[in-house]
């Protein structure tokens, strides 16, 4: 199937407009966190319109007509959408396609997610499907956008092509979406002063109108004492009938012509794109730029032209490096927002730049130049699924490690809080032959002691691996075994230098875990787990000490401690593989997550860790 054509996106201030006397459809959109273009619905969009046809320069408050929307407001000058609560923004645009497609006709394709919520495909997507559904094609494949889907409307169903799993779709009409024809008028700076409008009466719209006053306020006297600046350099425009990955820049006036930078933030949450699908947007390649963003946002990979932008902003003006949208950075928007109005309040001006992106790869490496890791022989390790040990009795196990104890002291047992002078707080729960509620014992090493019954209980808890782990101190008695699925984990040099390490190449660690069914030792034996993210890589410098912790990582690769099945603490997925208690450094060329490098106690805290779980450099060369 053939992709639809977009409308021209031709910037003026931040509002693109069709050609002359052209009717188009109106899709307003806003940009997620995974560069993807998401439609407003068609309510939203005529109200923005009917907002726009007022006041070009005004802000459109969203709860007015959509209640899930009421945190949100849409400043028709910055195009840009701002969530009051946190203080985040999201760059919005105003996209056209033509009155006999999807949006024109008011019909709307959505999939069902996990939770059994339907949800829209992109505007792109949509179009190609309700094309392929007019011409009564039985299925349609979208690897054309950029997904690994193919959609069959017999069964109205999507189906991934990598894992065979299948998701209901549906064809739904709604509202068709507004219809403009002919240009729309540039807008223009915000003017001193109130609208000239009839100001809407709500408490939202009372609290945009009265911050923005101030600001115009405080901008005009900034204007009256600045120095005149020379005229900015006209922006580049799109041909007409370009590439949509063109990218509009224009010059702010604010403050003598600085540029002002924002990193787009948290706005509203919903799953952006079919599941399992490619984060970056098909429809330009990698490191292009966006379309429809102006002079508050630019994208991460444009690197080289970050230096050239903050060139422009004025000596002594300070710079304010905003929250990324993964979590990182110095500075959350919304205390960056706050910051703002405080030294504009002051007299002072604040420019809001973009953090950069994390570094997470280092440059492509030929096959010929990846080598073997000196003095660590092999270059991969491989776990197969775990057999247990059925003559581990609990009681024998336990019994190994301790002396039993004649007089207890009269104090706590740590496990059952009962006191060690009376019975075992595991009486009547747990019988074991041979185990008398009230016998105690101390274990050998650390001399901490506990009942008997509540160490059998504990241990018939664990992983159950002939090991046992003292509860009070972490001391491990035996060789401790992890919940690991199988997988793969491989190990080699690249001709690469990690920051701090510069004289040094990196060894590099590839971890591979596939999705499969969990085992008698997993949360849920006999349940599907998921593996997302995989394969991972990770980073150490090539010296002796990185050497040392990459021996003990393949011990505790090959004792299953690196991962294990649970709850993700970024996405809040359950039965999913996630990091153990070791920690690994997935950032190569920067430390803007705290994965990263220069990190000059790293190698030290890991070999703290690893010792934690019982592996050690005498344990690694037995």
């Amino acid at each position: 199937m053939s992709r639809p054509g977009q409308g021209v996106m031709m910037p003026v201030n931040g509002l693109g407009f069709p050609p002359q006397n052209v009717a188009r459809v109106v899709v307003w959109e806003w940009l997620n966190e995974h560069s993807r273009w998401r439609p407003y619905t068609a309510t939203v969009c005529h109200h923005i319109e009917n907002v726009l046809k007022e006041d070009a320069r005004g802000s459109v408050v969203l709860g007015q007509v959509d209640a899930q929307l009421v945190p949100y407001i849409i400043d028709l000058q910055s195009m840009h959408q701002f969530r009051q609560d946190t203080g985040t923004m999201r760059p919005v645009r105003r996209n056209f396609y033509d009155p006999s497609s999807a949006p024109g006709k008011g019909i709307v394709w959505e999939w069902e997610n996990d939770g059994g919520a339907w949800t829209a495909y992109d505007m792109d997507i949509c179009i190609t499907i309700q094309n392929a559904y007019e011409k009564q094609h039985p299925w349609l494949d979208l690897s054309s956008l950029g997904f690994c889907y193919l959609i069959y409307f017999n069964s109205m169903s999507q189906m991934n092509r990598q894992t065979r799993r299948r998701r209901r779709l549906r064809r739904r009409l709604d509202l068709a979406y507004p219809l403009t024809v002919g240009s729309i008028p540039k807008s223009q700076s915000w003017p001193v002063g109130a609208s000239s409008g009839q100001p809407c009466s709500c408490q939202q719209c009372l609290l945009v109108n009265s911050t923005r006053a101030a600001s115009n306020a405080i901008l005009a006297s900034q204007r009256r004492k600045a120095p005149p600046a020379p005229p900015a350099p006209p922006p580049p425009q799109p041909p007409p009938g370009g590439p949509a990955g063109t990218l509009a820049v224009r010059p702010s006036a604010t403050f003598a012509g600085a540029a002002l930078w924002a990193a787009p933030a948290a706005g509203p949450a919903e799953p952006a794109q079919p599941p399992g699908a490619s984060p970056r947007s098909p429809s330009a390649p990698s490191g292009a730029p966006t379309p429809g963003q102006n002079n508050l946002n630019r994208p991460g990979p444009q690197r080289a032209t970050s230096v050239s932008a903050r060139a422009s902003i004025p000596p002594g003006v300070p710079a304010l490096p905003v929250k990324n949208l993964n979590g990182t950075g110095p500075v959350h928007p919304a205390l960056a927002g706050m910051t703002g109005i405080l030294l504009c309040a002051a007299g002072l001006p604040v420019c809001l730049t973009r953090a950069p992106k994390p570094i997470l790869h280092p440059p492509p490496v030929s096959k010929s130049d990846v080598k073997p890791v000196p003095g660590v022989p092999g270059v991969c390790r491989k776990t197969k699924k775990k057999h247990l040990k059925k003559s581990k009795n609990p009681e024998d196990v336990v019994r190994r490690y301790m002396q039993k104890v004649k007089n207890p002291p009269d104090e706590d047992c740590t496990i059952c809080m009962e006191r060690l002078v009376t019975a075992s707080g595991y009486e009547g729960v747990l019988r074991h032959k041979g185990v008398r509620p009230e016998l105690v014992g101390r274990l050998g090493r650390c001399g901490h002691m506990y009942h008997l019954l509540c160490l059998v209980a504990m241990y018939s808890n664990g992983n159950k691996d002939g090991s046992l782990q003292c509860p009070t101190c972490k001391a491990i008695y035996g060789e401790k075994t992890g919940t690991q699925p199988p997988g793969k984990m491989e190990f080699h040099l690249i001709p690469h230098s990690l920051p701090g390490f510069a004289d040094t190449q990196t060894i590099r660690i590839v971890y591979d875990i596939p999705t499969g069914i969990q085992g008698p030792e997993h949360p849920n034996p006999g349940k599907k787990f998921t593996a997302r993210g995989f394969p991972r890589h990770c980073y150490l410098p090539n010296n002796e000490k990185g050497r040392k912790v990459l021996r003990l990582l393949i011990t505790a690769w090959e004792r299953r401690l690196i991962f294990t099945i649970g709850t993700s603490n970024t996405t809040g997925e359950s039965d999913t593989v996630v990091w153990n208690e070791i920690h690994h450094k997935t950032e190569f060329g920067s430390n803007l997550t705290g994965h990263g490098y220069p990190d000059a106690s790293y190698l030290d805290n890991v070999l703290a860790e690893l010792t934690a779980q019982g592996v050690s450099e005498a344990v690694a060369k037995a």
